[in-house]
């Protein structure tokens, strides 16, 4: 164990030699032991109790103990501060050792994985955390990359391995990593171990997305970058095995740069109660002070009467030394406005509202067999104040699963079921699925339900025939025959897949592919075509095209991608199809689907001999290559004739677009960060009714330099404050009832959006443009951040905690969210396809994104309501309770003398009225989950932090020290004139101490019933059995048979039974009761009735339901609406058609990501437009200003006309 801590050395580079431990070590490079565990043995004593000291009442008892330790000044048992101090200590010791333990267990499993490391001639097993630097590492299939390691050779062709990086960035699609051509040979141990090359590379750092390195072996440099390296998180997938040099390991990863470290959370009641103690000290210190001059004075102008009978101690020299002595005395006396016990009781209810959480069924996912989950037990009324949530995209918004829904072939729709009244069916899972047992290689998990495009599949109807001919051969797809039929599909992209697999079930079935062909089974039938180019896919273009020629010699081109892209490269024939096509497009995209345009054309044979030959040379240009494939691509891409087009659902998760409806309307923002392409988040966006047609404008950041960003962000927000200011001197000049109108209507139409690129948003959190950033994004009712890094989710989110002060929430679901997961003030890990990594960093855990809804409208309301109204009882009674001894003070000679015994001075909070605060405090409601969920704006009081704040705290401080002054002068005033029924006077003090306590326990108990709105036989048993509880051991401690066993201690004998037993003090009690008790009992009633809240509405509401019996209505489902053209939204990388043309990766799959949406308005004039412009008429009526070249920030739709 090393006891001191290195020297921190900061990289300039680093420098690292193969098979050379020795030489490495002189370097210091981190091992690859990783630790996300707070504490260890020797540190989790002084660093807990440090942490516990951070709460200011710890240490105010603390300092309570110490005097109490002095017997000269202390009035009451130490034993009554020490025991309840080290208890709550102890309990909150033990969770915090219990949450790191587990913390460990996990770091133990990681260190403890096994690797095949190249060690003195060998393979040997080794423990990840024995891996060094500079290590030759073997993988094999399906295995974690156990450091950041750079790939020197595969089993596959070419140096070709294939890894899938969900827990990097949550892409669960598979991508290609290619070793350098020099080492790809190195597959034999003898020669790996000569291997003695050194990279030269940059220090560690936390972006995922880059490196930059040289190789230096044999006298030549090679340069490294990205795609040669593995980092640790990834998995190898469909390669046998390769071998890898360790470059980074364990904390210095770049999986472990982006975690970020584990943060010490505290909530918000927490940090108000810190400096509510403090002012409460502050207000003891003066009680203190005004009784200790008020036995300086009594004891200078009185008390020296009664030096005979009572003389002063030795030590006691001086009137001004006793009120020295007497001040603290007071202090230890009135120390109970803050008691020890209010802590262990908030502890307890966090830990009831932590199992709540647990076992709620209604966030148990039985798919999944996975329950909810409270991590922590202190974050729970947190819950009940988010402000802002951060949510990645994919695995916590969406499945990542794509799903070929519905298409138009030749102007007919297919997809929807009818009944036989010809009105369209709602598709349930009870809904009949199409019989495709007519193709034995069908994908049996694949599900559709219109029959009729398998009855035209059938008939040989040539448009459908042409159409999955289309999507079986127009693809980067690699097929994986296992057996005999049982085809795999390796993907680019999910909905790749999902078309592939569409066309395979309706008779089109995609076998194998070579560099030059590419082989179907038609209907049965097997069928080659000769792969002639592939015309492959970037963002420019938003389209892939190939040539292939078929069985017959006739040579054709098969394209797909955006509408717009296709539509402005049709042949005329095809316009009234186009328009068609059209509006079902227009359908598709309103019901959420991602859509895409397929079209052919027929090449003729001199032609293609010419278009070939310019390829040929355009290919082998060095100059301007890619400009010059572009234009010969734009060539043979024209006239080509519409088939139709797909509609793809991108499955979001159960319930997501309805849950951020009702999270919205509970004022709560959502911001999606995610590592996806720009196109695919801004799809999910309009999926899930974040982003909407009748949005004003969505901003779209795009900047690569510091400039530009800063120009884009300004003239976004120039244009909202812009407009917002228009609007309102419109409004200055209507009447009263429009102006109101207009206000309205603004809050309903001005709605933005903004998204923002991972390159953008790293100049736009430097310090200079941060502050822009965050108010543009705050004007925005949606904000979508894209290509992020892991770090960089974490500074946004720290970004809006040091600067709008909310509350936030992060959600997520893989390695890649845990720093923004530590970041905020609440984390929360799905139990996901991506590991556990987020759930083991969470505060929360659950399956699905939809149970957040019900963690923060019903648990976390009901917490934050139940630990505030908690909050403001225990104060309100523990004033009541203490400053009597402060009012008592002037009537005893200021002698610190208490009213009370010491018994019911030590029993009052952990006995009389600990139960009936804690029933509440655990099972309070003020309206039910149900109307919790159906009124989301009952959720806005607790984010603005209404329900307990200073000035709350000062109201229950004053109703408190009202019924302190009623409880004590009513009875004072009432002996002084009170006789018993046998004319004696009322003359010892405990009588009156009894009256007074009696009072107390009553008063403070109708108070909570009356506080309490939901009553349960719990909240009956504790609250009437303290009552009883009182009394049973008020009469057994001053009875004649205790004072018999404990004569010294229980000298009161008969006292209650000889004042309780008259019929006046009896009165005194119940006129006390009832004036303490009505004035805040009439305010009330006036208050809810004449300025009720939204809480008393709804409750009055449910109270009127229940009485008649109605039925509770479900929440209105949300139907996804948009008018968005997904299009090409695929996120290959450009590439991938060569890299199937050279046949590189003929043994394996191609890479994947995702898709990138388009588009398109609805308007049939667009189209009109399109084809004017095509024939080159030129008509006025269309002619516009160009816009201004400066002009930085464009919507998508002034990016589609553009």
């Amino acid at each position: 164990m090393v006891f001191w801590r290195r020297k921190h050395h900061v990289e300039k580079e680093r420098r690292v030699k193969a098979n050379a431990r020795d030489y490495n070590e002189t370097f210091c490079y981190a091992d690859n032991r990783i630790k996300t565990s707070k504490y260890n043995i020797f540190t989790f004593l002084p660093v807990n109790l440090f942490e516990q000291l951070q709460r200011v009442a710890n240490a105010y008892f603390i300092v309570l103990l110490i005097l109490q330790l002095i017997p000269a000044i202390s009035s009451l048992s130490w034993f009554t501060t020490i025991v309840p101090l080290v208890l709550v200590l102890v309990i909150t010791a033990v969770k915090d050792a219990t949450d790191d333990y587990f913390r460990h267990k996990s770091d133990q499993q990681v260190n403890n994985r096994q690797s095949q490391v190249l060690i003195r001639g060998s393979l040997q097993n080794e423990k990840w955390m024995n891996v060094r630097v500079g290590d030759i590492i073997k993988l094999e299939n399906n295995q974690f990359v156990a450091a950041d390691l750079l790939l020197l050779c595969t089993s596959e062709p070419h140096g070709l391995c294939y890894i899938e990086t969900a827990e990097l960035d949550g892409e669960t699609n598979l991508k290609v990593r290619q070793a350098l051509t020099v080492t790809s040979d190195l597959g034999d141990v003898s020669k790996l171990m000569d291997f003695d090359g050194e990279v030269i590379c940059e220090p560690p750092n936390n972006k995922l997305d880059r490196f930059t390195g040289t190789l230096c072996w044999r006298d030549n440099k090679y340069p490294l970058d990205n795609e040669k390296m593995l980092l640790r998180g990834c998995v190898l997938r469909n390669t046998e095995w390769c071998f890898g040099m360790v470059i980074f390991a364990g904390l210095q990863t770049k999986l472990m740069q982006n975690c970020g470290r584990t943060r010490f959370k505290r909530t918000s009641i927490d940090k108000l109660m810190n400096t509510l103690v403090l002012w409460i000290f502050a207000f003891l210190i003066c009680m203190g002070v005004i009784l200790a001059i008020g036995n300086t004075i009594w004891e200078t102008l009185i008390g020296r009467n009664f030096e005979v009978f009572l003389p002063w101690d030795e030590f006691q020299g001086s009137a001004v030394f006793s009120g020295f002595l007497t001040f603290w005395s007071y202090v230890i006396i009135l120390n109970t406005v803050v008691p020890i016990s209010l802590y262990v009781s908030v502890e307890v209810l966090r830990l009831g509202h932590s199992y709540f959480i647990n076992w709620d069924r209604k966030m148990y996912c039985s798919q999944m067999d996975t329950a909810a989950e409270a991590r922590t037990t202190t974050l729970n009324e947190e819950l009940g104040q988010v402000e802002f949530i951060f949510s990645d995209k994919t695995g916590t918004l969406t499945q990542n699963i794509m799903v070929f829904s519905k298409c138009s072939i030749n102007g007919q729709t297919y997809g929807d079921v009818y009944d036989e009244f010809d009105q369209k069916v709602e598709i349930t899972e009870k809904t009949a699925c199409v019989d495709f047992s007519f193709n034995p290689l069908c994908d049996r998990r694949f599900k559709f339900y219109d029959c009729s495009l398998v009855e035209a599949i059938k008939r040989e109807d040539p448009a459908v025939q042409e159409f999955f001919r289309l999507l079986a051969l127009c693809h980067t797809v690699m097929p994986e025959e296992k057996s005999e039929g049982n085809l795999v599909y390796q993907a680019q992209s999910p909905d790749e897949g999902a078309l592939v697999t569409a066309a395979r079930n309706f008779g089109f079935v995609f076998r194998a592919r070579t560099p030059e062909t590419i082989t179907l089974c038609e209907m049965g039938r097997a069928v080659t075509y000769q792969l002639l180019a592939i015309l492959d896919f970037n963002n420019v273009r938003k389209r892939m095209s190939v040539i292939v020629r078929t069985p017959q010699g006739q040579i054709k081109l098969y394209s797909k991608g955006a509408d717009t892209i296709i539509f402005e490269r049709l042949d005329p024939s095809s316009e009234d199809l186009m328009y068609a096509t059209s509006e079902h497009l227009n359908e598709f995209a309103g019901e959420g689907l991602r859509t895409l345009a397929l079209a052919y054309k027929d090449i003729d044979e001199d032609y293609f001999e010419v278009w070939t030959k310019k390829l040929l040379f355009a290919s082998t240009v060095i100059e301007n290559r890619e400009d010059q494939l572009a234009a010969l691509y734009e060539e043979i891409e024209q006239d080509m004739k519409l088939l139709g087009a797909t509609a793809i659902e991108d499955k979001l998760q159960e319930g997501v677009p309805e849950t951020i409806a009702c999270l919205n309307l509970a004022d709560i923002k959502i911001w999606v960060l995610t590592g996806d392409k720009l196109e695919t988040a801004m799809n999910i966006g309009y999926s899930c009714n974040m982003l909407r047609d009748d949005m004003n404008e969505v901003f779209v950041i795009s900047g690569h330099t510091l400039l530009e960003v800063q120009q884009q962000l300004r003239s976004a927000k120039e244009h909202i404050l812009g407009l917002s200011r228009v609007s309102s001197a419109g409004d200055a000049e209507k009447t009263d009832i429009g102006a109101h109108d207009s206000v309205f209507e603004e809050a309903i139409i001005a709605e933005y959006a903004l998204v923002i690129n991972g390159h953008s948003l790293a100049h736009a959190l430097e310090p200079q443009l941060e502050h822009i950033l965050l108010d543009l994004a705050c004007l925005c009712k949606t904000v979508i951040c894209c290509r992020v890094t892991p770090m960089q989710k974490a500074q946004v989110v720290e970004l809006v905690k040091m600067h709008k002060r909310a509350v936030t929430l992060a959600i997520g679901d893989g390695a890649n969210d845990v720093s923004m997961i530590k970041t905020a003030h609440i984390g929360v890990g799905i139990s996901g396809q991506e590991g556990m990594q987020a759930v083991l960093a969470s505060d929360y855990s659950f399956a699905q994104f939809r149970y957040l809804q019900r963690l923060l409208l019903v648990h976390g309301r009901w917490s934050y309501l139940r630990m505030c109204n908690f909050l403001g009882y225990f104060f309100y009674k523990n004033f009541a309770f203490t400053l009597v001894h402060f009012w008592y003070g002037f009537f005893c000679g200021f002698s610190a003398q208490t009213v009370y015994d010491q018994w019911f001075i030590t029993l009052f909070n952990i006995v009389y009225t600990s139960l009936p605060v804690l029933a509440t405090g655990l099972f309070d409601q003020d309206v039910n989950d149900q109307n919790s969920l159906r009124y989301p704006s009952l959720y806005k009081p607790g984010q603005q932090n209404l329900l307990f704040n200073k000035r709350q705290f000062f109201l229950c401080t004053l109703q408190g020290l009202a019924t302190s002054f009623l409880l004590f002068f009513i009875p004072y005033g009432a002996f002084s004139v009170m006789v018993k029924e046998d004319g004696s006077h009322f003359s010892d003090q405990q009588a009156f101490a009894v009256t007074i306590a009696t009072s107390l326990v009553i008063v403070v108990s109708v108070q909570i019933g009356l506080d309490t709105h939901y009553w349960t036989a719990v909240n009956h048993l504790y609250v009437w059995g303290s009552v009883a509880m009182y009394f049973a051991i008020l009469f057994a401690m001053q009875s004649d048979g205790i004072f018999g066993i404990f004569t010294s201690n229980f000298t009161f004998i008969g006292t209650a039974r000889n004042s309780l037993s008259e019929k006046s003090v009896w009165l005194v009690i119940l006129l006390t009761t009832v004036v303490c008790v009505v004035p805040g009992l009439v305010v009330r009633f006036l208050r809810v009735q004449l300025f009720p809240t939204l809480t008393d509405k709804v409750r009055r509401l449910q109270q009127t339901r229940k009485r008649q019996g109605g039925q509770e209505q479900n929440l209105r489902r949300v139907r996804r609406t948009s008018s968005r053209r997904s299009a090409y939204a695929f996120s290959h990388q450009q590439g991938y058609g060569e890299l199937i043309t050279s046949g590189k990766n003929m043994r394996m799959s191609t890479v994947s990501s995702s898709h990138s949406p388009e588009r398109t308005p609805r308007s049939s004039n667009w189209i009109e437009n399109m084809l004017k412009r095509k024939n080159e008429v030129s008509c006025a009526s269309f002619e516009s200003t160009p816009e201004s070249s400066s002009r930085a920030i464009q919507t998508p739709r002034q990016q589609l006309t553009d």
